[in-house]
């Protein structure tokens, strides 16, 4: 690579200047402080892990995300982490091996091989927060509500929150007796909302003609809370878990009108993302100006079961660096200026203002000044010792 050229990043990579950086950090200590007054313990996963522990479970929907590397001392394959959802469910389920409910958080950098979209940036700084040992839809509605604090805290308004369960498509494939392939094969129509190849598909592969309704009608319920409703109606004819999903997500809806009404609600019942691992609920959170989610979470009961104990689960993500890139500008604090001195009353003045969480520039020689280290105060020695006065603009 010429000289010339030794500054630039790979695609997708970036870094994180001043002042935005300081922002990004006071929002990190702000969010987990939050998370620590919710009841959430953090942890922090090691950045790397052996690949078939990070490929597991929730991993395995990471497999092309994830950069892979050879351990030079075991020979074995690991990979730098694309998710931390797969090593907090570990972590719960093989390091902590708790009993009952446990609340963890995290926050850190994650990295993927391919963006997820064509502006998407490659390493994220993700933060989220986790409930395990817990299978009802309480859980389900306290994470919803720390991820619409979450974003509400970072300046996020308009939030708009789609809401499905992945239940429904799981039981109504199940009932309709389809093989895995043939699962996958339904589940990438659904995506594609495909109307006509969802069509061709059912008509060759569930024989039940009402099933076959039940799958089509799945696929356009999509809108507002009438939508569930219109569920009961459609798929009144389905299993119990199907009426227990649109149950769970009344119960979602009515606790959220409760505690952050001036979120919009929608739903779309033929939503399938995570459908690798996802067992219950899903939701992700959009803001506008921005195409993808902002925020996603869901339940997972079966993550930690290749770790040893199957605990039910639901927890949410979001990009740290994201949130601040959409904040407003961070405001650059004041800062007060020190003269190049080594007086002991100087210091002792400088080191009580540093305590007291003022900015402190101290000169490093006499050629620095306020104006050239951007301060608008400074300290000055006046009859009755030093003081902090403002920097004249004159």
């Amino acid at each position: 690579m010429a000289t010339a050229e030794r500054w630039l990043l790979p695609d997708g990579i970036e870094e994180i200047l001043p002042p935005r950086a300081a922002r990004l950090e006071q929002l990190r200590r702000d969010l987990l402080d939050l998370y620590r007054n919710w009841g959430y313990e953090q942890v922090f996963p090691p950045l790397v892990e052996y690949l078939e522990s990070l490929l597991t479970g929730a991993g395995n929907d990471l497999a092309l995300q994830t950069f892979k590397l050879t351990d030079q001392l075991t020979g074995r394959l690991m990979g730098i982490r694309a998710d931390m959802t797969p090593q907090v469910a570990r972590i719960d389920a093989h390091t902590l091996k708790r009993e009952g409910v446990t609340r963890l958080c995290y926050a850190g950098h994650i990295l993927h091989a391919k963006p997820e979209s064509l502006t998407a940036s490659r390493c994220l700084i993700q933060i989220g927060a986790e409930i395990y040992g817990h299978g009802a839809v309480a859980s389900d509605i306290e994470v919803i509500r720390l991820m619409l604090e979450t974003l509400t805290a970072s300046g996020c308004d308009s939030i708009h929150l789609d809401l499905g369960h992945v239940a429904l498509y799981r039981t109504l494939a199940s009932a309709a007796g389809l093989s895995e392939a043939q699962e996958w094969q339904l589940f990438e129509i659904y995506q594609r909302k495909a109307v006509p190849e969802l069509e061709q598909f059912l008509a060759a592969q569930v024989r039940d003609a009402g099933l076959r309704a039940m799958l089509r009608e799945l696929v356009s319920l999509a809108g507002d809370r009438s939508v569930i409703g219109k569920a009961r109606q459609k798929l009144g004819a389905a299993p119990k878990a199907v009426q227990q999903a649109l149950t769970d997500l009344e119960q979602i809806a009515d606790q959220l009108s409760l505690s952050h009404p001036g979120v919009n609600l929608y739903f779309d019942l033929g939503e399938l993302r995570g459908y690798h691992y996802h067992t219950g609920p899903v939701f992700s959170a959009y803001v506008p100006g921005m195409g993808q989610a902002i925020a996603n979470g869901g339940r997972y009961d079966h993550i930690g079961e290749v770790f040893g104990r199957a605990r039910p689960a639901t927890g949410f993500s979001t990009d740290l660096a994201e949130l601040v890139r959409r904040s407003a500008d961070p405001i650059i604090p004041e800062r007060i200026f020190a003269p190049a001195q080594n007086d002991a009353d100087l210091q002792a003045l400088v080191r009580s203002l540093r305590a007291a969480g003022e900015i402190v520039i101290q000169a490093l020689d006499d050629a620095q000044t306020p104006q050239s280290e951007g301060c608008a105060r400074q300290l000055l020695q006046g009859a009755s010792g030093w003081a902090v006065s403002a920097v004249s603009t004159s």
